[in-house]
C-alpha cells in the first residue's frame, strides 16, 4: 500500500541534518547590554536585479524575532524555545521572495532576547541572530556589514516581576526613545552590528535542527467582544481565552503610563506576564509584541490619555478544530466546546500545562493532550507531540533517567510515574499509533530502553523498585497508594516497547519484555491483590480507586477481578484531574459505559465554570483556568461513547465500536492522514443506526452489540448495530 506521509513538509524538515552548512555569521551589537529582556534591531538594505520564483531563508536567534521585508510583516514572532536537547536550538525556514523585488529593499528584524532560564527554556547567555537566504543566484547573509542597535524603547515593566518557572519577562515600551519606523528604513543608520567569533554549530548557540513546527498562524486585528469603561480602566471582553497581542490607538502627552494588564496577570501568588507603555506625546499606535492570554484585557489608562481605538492580535499554533463531537446531551457538547479551546490555548513552542503561570511542558500533561489533539485537531497538530517526546529523550540524564518538563535549565528532577506514562503505551506508542509516523520509532527507542533496562532497577519479584530521587508525584489529593500505581505503569511502558521492538525486528528485546511482563504480572497479582482490591503491601491507608483503575487499564487485573475492583472504585474518590481520564476509561474496558457516563457527568462540572470558555487545573474550580488535561473527556466520547480507535497504525484500520451508555444520539468526526473518519449513531431501543464514511485508503471494523464484526470499504455505509 502506498506510504501515507505526514505532515509531510514539517516532519521531513525535522528529519534533516542539523548541519547544513552555514555561511551566515552570528550577529549581535558590540554595546548590547547582555542582560534578561534585551532587545535588538537589524537591518539590511540589499539591491536586487531581479526575484528569483523561490528564495528560503534560514533564520534563528536567542530567543525570539520579528521580520518585516520593505514594511511588510512577514514573520510575527518567529524562533522557537531552546531547545532540542541542552545547549541547542533551532532555526526557521521562510521563503522570503514574496516579499522582495527588484531594486533596493530592505529587511529588518527585531530580537527578543530572553535572557531568563525558565521551565520551556534555555537561554544561549547571548543575544544575537542569524539569516541566509541562498538560491536563483541571491545570497543575503547576516555579518558585519548589517546595521544593528539596542531597541531602547523596550524595557522591563515595573511591578512584581513573573514567577521563575517563566523564560520571558513583563515588557514595557517606551515610545519616546525610539523611531517607531525603523523598520521601514531611512537614510539614517543604526549603527552596525557584531561579527561573532562563534561558528554555527557550535557553544554556547549550539546545534541549529529545522524548526519542527509550523510557524504560528496570524489571526489578524480584530474587536474586542465588548469593551466597556470603569474608573480608568478599559475592561475588554475577548470572545475565548485566547493567546493575543494587544493593540491601541491614543492620544497622548508625553511621559504618560498605560499599564497593559490580563485577567490571567496572576494565578493564585505566582505572578505571569503583564506590559506597559510609556506615551511619546501626540496621536500614536502601539502593539504589545510579546503574547499574553486571557479572558479579558485590562487597560489602566492615566488622566490626559485619551484612548481612540483599542484591538487584538491573536495568534497560535497553526491547526484547525476539525475533530468533533455533538450528542443529546447539551453537558457533554458545552465540555467539548471548552476542552478543544483549552487544547488550543495549550500548544504553541511545546505542549503547556497552561499559557500563564509557567508555559511548561510537563510530560504527563502531554500524554493527556497529544490524544485529545488526535480526536480534536488536525494532523499538523501531531508534530508538536513529536517534537515534545523527542526533547523528552534528549534531555535524558547520563543514567538514563528523563526529567519532566524539558526544555528546562532551572528545574532537574525526575517525576518517574509521569515519565514512564510517557515512554509507554499511552505516550511514545499512541504517538505513533495514532499518527502512523514509524520515523519516530527509532528516534527515542534508544533513550526509551536503556530507561526501562538500567535506569530502573526490579527487585527479586521483579517487580520495579521506586526511584525516590526526583519528585514521587502520581496525581493530586490524598490516600495515594504511590507504589501500587508505579507496577502498572512500568508494565505499561515495556508494553509500549515490545511494541516498538516488534517494529524495530529486535526479536530479543521483545521476549525479553514479554517475560518481564509476564513475570510481573504473575507478582502484582500474587502479592498486591487481597481479595477485595490492590494494595501494597504494608499500606495502611484505604484502598485507592486510582490503583484500581489502571490495574484494568493497564491489563494487570483480569475480568475475575472485575466485581470487586468496581465496588471500590464505586465507593472510593480519590482520583483527582489528572487521574480521572484512567478512572473514566476502566468503567469502559470493564463494560460499565453506563458507570463511566455517570463519572464523566460528575466530573465535567468540578472542572468547567458557565463564565469560563476553558477548563480548570483542578476540580472545584482550583488552580489555572486552561489547563489541558483536563480535556480527557475528549478522548472518552470519541474513542468509547463513539467507539473510533486506530487498530492499526494511522487509523489506516479503525474500529468503530461504541458504547452509548444512555445517549441516544451522537455525531463524532475525526481527521486522519487519511481524511475523515465520521459517525452518527441514532439509538431506537436496542437498534442503533449507524451512518459511517470510511476515508479512502482505509478499513473500518465495526462492532455490534452482540459483539458480532464486519469490515467496512472506503465509502459511506449505512448499518444497524
Amino acid at each position: 500500500m502506498k506510504r501515507i506521509i505526514i505532515i509531510a513538509a514539517l516532519l521531513l524538515a525535522a528529519l534533516q541534518l542539523s548541519g547544513a552548512e552555514w555561511q551566515a555569521k552570528w550577529i549581535s551589537r558590540a554595546y548590547a547590554s547582555g542582560m534578561g529582556n534585551t532587545w535588538l534591531a537589524f537591518q539590511k538594505k540589499v539591491d536586487l536585479k531581479s526575484v528569483p520564483a523561490e528564495l528560503p531563508a534560514r533564520i534563528a536567534a536567542d530567543s525570539k524575532y520579528w521580520l518585516w521585508i520593505n514594511g511588510e510583516m512577514v514573520v510575527f514572532e518567529g524562533g522557537l524555545k531552546r531547545g532540542p536537547a541542552p545547549g541547542d536550538g533551532y532555526y526557521d525556514t521562510v521563503d522570503i521572495a514574496p516579499w522582495l523585488h527588484p531594486g533596493e529593499n530592505v529587511i529588518s528584524i527585531l530580537v527578543w532576547y530572553f535572557g531568563r532560564n525558565g521551565f520551556s527554556h534555555m537561554s544561549s547567555g547571548m543575544a544575537a541572530m542569524l539569516f541566509e537566504a541562498r538560491g536563483g543566484g541571491v545570497e543575503i547573509l547576516s555579518d558585519a556589514t548589517w546595521d544593528a542597535c539596542e531597541h531602547f524603547a523596550y524595557g522591563t515593566a515595573s511591578g512584581k516581576a513573573p514567577n521563575y518557572r517563566l523564560s520571558e519577562s513583563s515588557v514595557r515600551y517606551d515610545a519616546r526613545r525610539f523611531n517607531p519606523n525603523w523598520f521601514k528604513g531611512g537614510p539614517k543608520k543604526m549603527g552596525s552590528a557584531f561579527e561573532l567569533t562563534i561558528e554555527p554549530g557550535k557553544a554556547p548557540f549550539g546545534r541549529l535542527l529545522p524548526r519542527p513546527i509550523p510557524l504560528w498562524k496570524d489571526y489578524g486585528m480584530q474587536d474586542y467582544k465588548e469593551v466597556r469603561r470603569s474608573g480608568d480602566t478599559l475592561i475588554c471582553h475577548l470572545p475565548y481565552n485566547a493567546q493575543f497581542s494587544p493593540w491601541m490607538e491614543l492620544d497622548a502627552p508625553a511621559g504618560k503610563t498605560v499599564r497593559l494588564v490580563t485577567d490571567h496577570d496572576a494565578v493564585g501568588k505566582e505572578k505571569c506576564l503583564h506590559g506597559e507603555y510609556i506615551t511619546c506625546a501626540g496621536p500614536q499606535t502601539y502593539e504589545h509584541l510579546p503574547w499574553l492570554n486571557g479572558e479579558y484585557m485590562y487597560y489602566i489608562v492615566p488622566e490626559g490619555v485619551t484612548v481612540k481605538k483599542v484591538q487584538f492580535r491573536e495568534t497560535g499554533y497553526d491547526t484547525a478544530f476539525s475533530g468533533y463531537f455533538r450528542c443529546d446531551d447539551p453537558l457533554l457538547n458545552e465540555f467539548w466546546q471548552k476542552a478543544q479551546r483549552t487544547l488550543y490555548i495549550c500548544m504553541r513552542d511545546t505542549w503547556m500545562d497552561c499559557p500563564d503561570r509557567e508555559r511548561a511542558q510537563w510530560i504527563g500533561d502531554e500524554v493527556h493532550e497529544q490524544t485529545e489533539a488526535f480526536y480534536a485537531l488536525s494532523p499538523s497538530s501531531w508534530a508538536l507531540a513529536r517534537k515534545g517526546f523527542v526533547e523528552f529523550a534528549n534531555w535524558a540524564a547520563p543514567d538514563g533517567g528523563l526529567y519532566a518538563p524539558v526544555p528546562c535549565s532551572n528545574w532537574y528532577r525526575e517525576l518517574a510515574q509521569q515519565s514512564l506514562a510517557a515512554v509507554g503505551w499511552f505516550g511514545f506508542r499512541d504517538y505513533w499509533f495514532y499518527s502512523g509516523d514509524d520515523s519516530f520509532i527509532p528516534e527515542v527507542y534508544p533513550a526509551l530502553n536503556k530507561y526501562l533496562h538500567k535506569t530502573w532497577k526490579v527487585d527479586d519479584d521483579d517487580l520495579p523498585v521506586e526511584r525516590t530521587n526526583g519528585w514521587n508525584w502520581a496525581d493530586a489529593g490524598s490516600d495515594i497508594d504511590r507504589v501500587a500505581l508505579l507496577h502498572p505503569w512500568y508494565y505499561l511502558a515495556l508494553k509500549g516497547e515490545q511494541a516498538f521492538g516488534g517494529e524495530l525486528g529486535k526479536i530479543d528485546d521483545v521476549g525479553a519484555d514479554e517475560g518481564m511482563m509476564d513475570r510481573l504480572k504473575q507478582s502484582y497479582n500474587r502479592l498486591y491483590w487481597t481479595g477485595s482490591c490492590y494494595k501494597t503491601p504494608g499500606y495502611d491507608g484505604p484502598a485507592d480507586d486510582r490503583v484500581q483503575a489502571l490495574a484494568v487499564v493497564s491489563g494487570l487485573a483480569g475480568p475475575d477481578k472485575y466485581p470487586a475492583i468496581l465496588k471500590v472504585m464505586d465507593e472510593r474518590r480519590e482520583a483527582q484531574t489528572y487521574f480521572m481520564r484512567y478512572i473514566i476509561d476502566a468503567y469502559f474496558v470493564m463494560g460499565r459505559p453506563d458507570k463511566a457516563l455517570e463519572r464523566l457527568r460528575e466530573y465535567i462540572p468540578q472542572v468547567m465554570k458557565d463564565d469560563y470558555s476553558t477548563l480548570w487545573e483542578h476540580r472545584n474550580h482550583n488552580g489555572t483556568s486552561n489547563h489541558a488535561w483536563s480535556g480527557h473527556g475528549i478522548i472518552h466520547m470519541s474513542q468509547r461513547l463513539a467507539g473510533i480507535e486506530p487498530l492499526k497504525p494511522g487509523f489506516r484500520e479503525f474500529a468503530v465500536r461504541p458504547q452509548m451508555a444512555s445517549l441516544k444520539h451522537i455525531e463524532c468526526g475525526v481527521e486522519t492522514a487519511y481524511g475523515m473518519i465520521e459517525v452518527v449513531l441514532d439509538r431506537k431501543g436496542k437498534r442503533v443506526n449507524a451512518a459511517i464514511s470510511v476515508p479512502a485508503g482505509t478499513t473500518a471494523v465495526v462492532t455490534d452489540s452482540r459483539n458480532r464484526q464486519q469490515r467496512l470499504s472506503a465509502g459511506t455505509h449505512r448499518i444497524v448495530l
